[in-house]
């Protein structure tokens, strides 16, 4: 019976890669559990096939030594936020390591079903999800931007972040948003707190920020809005060291970001 496992997207076509006749074995045996899945076993040319199942956003199970898996996706990878999930697995199937989008790809999670598939050892080298880190939206926009607006741009950068409604501690912006009866009413609405912060507080994190616009530093004294409200929002939640997992996005009329912070006691 097929099995299709929750980090893979429906449309996606899983490549499972192999190198050897033991891992052969692996892929073919894998195959029959994985729903729209290939094998394929020593593709030519390699690297070119690889890199462009990678490019197209497919996931990839790669059954053979891990620096091999390296050098070859170096050249392709772009970001956690885009890059398809990657597994390997030796051609023994005792050992599977998710390598590349761990968390927002879902490679862990995905990783996690494999393993049980295969009663093997998961080696899981990223932050572990089990840490239960707190998220923060940030949000910048224009005078009298519509609650429905900002309503839609939210619930879009949560889709592309893959996180839920519930997941959000709190909606952030600058001070001077303190009276935006757009924010004010988006937060009401989802029964979010709505957190705003003045500018000396948001350039504590210019250095985490993702791009940097002059305009807006000349217009309100930071480089950022969204991201840095976002950084600073997941902060207060945690007491703790954020990071972005969602660069702003934005509208005609509004900016949106998502950070993250793990709890400090949950580092111990």
């Amino acid at each position: 019976m097929q099995t299709e496992t929750l980090a893979v997207k429906d449309n996606s076509s899983v490549k499972i890669i192999s190198l050897t006749e033991a891992g052969l074995r692996l892929a073919e045996r894998l195959q029959v559990q994985l729903k729209n899945s290939e094998v394929w076993y020593k593709p030519k040319p390699f690297a070119e096939k690889v890199q462009n199942a990678f490019q197209a956003g497919e996931p990839l199970i790669m059954i053979c030594a891990t620096g091999i898996v390296v050098r070859t996706l170096a050249p392709v990878l772009a970001s956690k936020l885009q890059d398809p999930p990657v597994l390997v697995l030796d051609e023994l199937g005792q050992f599977v390591i998710p390598l590349v989008s761990g968390h927002e790809g879902g490679a862990n999670e995905w990783g996690r079903q494999i393993a049980e598939l295969l009663n093997s050892q998961l080696v899981m080298t990223t932050a572990n999800p089990y840490l239960k880190p707190k998220y923060a939206v940030g949000m910048g926009c224009e005078r009298h931007c519509p609650k429905e607006e900002l309503e839609r741009l939210l619930m879009d950068c949560l889709a592309q972040a893959n996180l839920t409604l519930d997941q959000i501690g709190s909606i952030n912006s600058i001070d001077i948003k303190a009276d935006e009866v757009g924010l004010i009413e988006l937060a009401e609405c989802l029964d979010k707190p709505f957190n705003t912060f003045d500018a000396a507080e948001l350039s504590t994190m210019e250095h985490l920020l993702s791009t940097k616009s002059d305009y807006v530093f000349k217009t309100v004294g930071v480089y950022g809005v969204a991201e840095s409200a976002a950084l600073v929002g997941a902060s207060q939640l945690t007491n703790a060291d954020s990071e972005l997992i969602l660069n702003k996005h934005k509208t005609a009329k509004a900016t949106c970001a998502i950070a993250r912070a793990y709890p400090s006691d949950a580092r111990r």
